[in-house]
């Protein structure tokens, strides 16, 4: 695996002794990250927030080219919020229209390098030619069987908890059962990531400790990662330090770790 990084990375380099500490017999299938601290690296270079967001644009990419290398099942980022709509509408309408050129720039390269693109959240919420970006790219990438770049886009957790719940409750009517029988098999099955392993690693950029309403489902046995790095400035060793983090777990999903016979 370490093959695909060759002439990328330099030998002896941090980056290079970096990977050399991963065990690539314990990746995480998913990796799930909140991409904070564009408005703050904006105001710390005296520029406005949205020259964050198109800086953060490069992270995406380092992110996407990683995890694709490291053979990540699956990466989703978290775009935009149901409540980033709270947000000035010079922002807004400045991140939807870098939104749309980033899709349509990347897909090529997304396609090429056999990944699915995959958008979650209210998305019919979206302005129609967003929509139509995300559907395209969407079509294009569907047959391909390599990692899942999954993107947030107009979501919330407890929007879908509740959209699933609704979805799950016809399916138990279709199916002529009771109410009672109600399983947490029957939501997974009507989340937007039904098609997803569920999430091992959260990264959170720019060192703020919340989950800001993402994932709140999947995220149940998921080990948490935060870096004070904002996300203009996240790039491959970062992503590097937060996998040999996850490896130094101790993931129990609410068992005990067995102790040896006195």
């Amino acid at each position: 695996m370490f093959e695909s990084f060759a002439g990328v990375i330099k030998p002896n380099s941090t980056e290079a002794k970096l990977l050399a500490s991963i065990d690539v017999t314990r990746l995480p299938q998913h990796i799930a990250i909140i991409m904070d601290g564009n408005g703050r690296w904006a105001r710390a270079q005296g520029k406005p927030r949205i020259f964050g967001h198109r800086a953060g644009a490069d992270s995406v990419r380092a992110i996407v080219d990683t995890c694709a290398r490291l053979e990540i099942k699956a990466v989703t980022l978290y775009a935009f919020s149901t409540e980033n709509w709270k947000r000035p509408k010079t922002e807004i309408k400045g991140l939807m229209q870098m939104l749309k050129r980033f899709i349509r720039s990347e897909l090529k390269e997304v396609h090429a390098n056999n990944i699915r693109f995959q958008a979650i959240g209210e998305i019919y919420g979206l302005e129609a030619d967003v929509q139509k970006e995300i559907t395209n790219a969407s079509q294009t990438t569907m047959n391909n069987t390599g990692m899942v770049m999954c993107v947030a886009l107009n979501y919330g957790a407890r929007a879908e908890i509740v959209r699933a719940a609704r979805l799950a409750y016809q399916d138990i009517e279709r199916r002529n059962d009771v109410i009672d029988h109600l399983s947490e098999k029957d939501i997974e099955r009507n989340l937007y990531t039904w098609n997803l392993p569920d999430v091992d690693l959260l990264i959170r950029t720019s060192g703020e400790f919340r989950i800001s309403n993402f994932l709140l489902w999947q995220l149940a046995y998921s080990e948490i990662f935060v870096t004070p790095t904002l996300f203009p400035d996240f790039r491959r060793p970062q992503i590097f330090e937060a996998i040999i983090e996850y490896q130094k777990r101790d993931r129990r999903f609410g068992g005990v770790k067995s102790e040896p016979p006195a």
